[in-house]
């Protein structure tokens, strides 16, 4: 088991079951490849996008949720950390294949900023065995989604006012960057509350199965 996933009070994920490396010194190894596993499923579910102005909708959120909660909250924050400074950095890793340092200047870049502890949040309830039912796993969720909004509207807000010289108001700044989200976060949560309980029943249904 990794260095991380030993720590003292802390509950299994699916990472720590799926990936179990043989010698501690295959530990470090073993979380790097998870964290950029992570940072890469992110990157694809980035590319489903509908566009909107200034942020549009994307697979983001969905992949957010289910790497934080299969790799634990270090190791989801690690993955989402890696995915941002990536897309900084220039890979095509942001919604619509973009990224470079640009990015900082887009109304959505605080998004990306919230993901990070938004992953956090999710593996922090996964740790507590929130992910295993799936009402827990909904409500512990459709609160990490919640997260990227507390970064994400005041940044928008920033670029398109200070930044971007406009004049807009509280009400038009949450029309754009959080009314037209709120329904799909929760869609996303609960697919997100689907899907990681199913994979929890069936890695338990594979270790009966090897046990019996």
């Amino acid at each position: 088991m990794s260095a991380i996933a030993a720590a003292p009070g802390r509950r299994r994920v699916l990472a720590d079951i799926i990936a179990r490396p043989s010698r501690r010194a295959q530990a470090f190894a073993v979380d790097a490849g998870l964290v950029v596993a992570g940072a890469a499923i992110v990157a694809l579910l980035a590319q489903i996008e509908i566009p909107l102005w200034p942020v549009p909708i994307t697979g983001q959120t969905l992949g957010v949720i289910v790497v934080g909660a299969a790799l634990g909250a270090w190791r989801g924050a690690a993955a989402l950390t890696t995915y941002m400074i990536a897309g900084l950095a220039g890979l095509p890793v942001f919604a619509g294949f973009t990224g470079t340092l640009l990015a900082l200047g887009k109304p959505s870049f605080g998004f990306i900023v919230g993901f990070i502890f938004s992953a956090f949040v999710a593996g922090w309830f996964a740790e507590r065995a929130w992910d295993r039912k799936p009402l827990l796993a909904f409500v512990g969720f459709a609160l990490a989604s919640a997260i990227p909004f507390v970064f994400g509207i005041p940044y928008m807000a920033l670029i398109l006012n200070v930044v971007g010289g406009g004049s807009f108001g509280l009400g038009e700044i949450l029309q754009f960057g959080l009314w037209p989200f709120i329904v799909g976060g929760l869609i996303k949560a609960a697919l997100a509350a689907l899907i990681i309980p199913g994979a929890w029943a069936l890695v338990n249904a594979v270790d009966t199965r090897k046990k019996g």
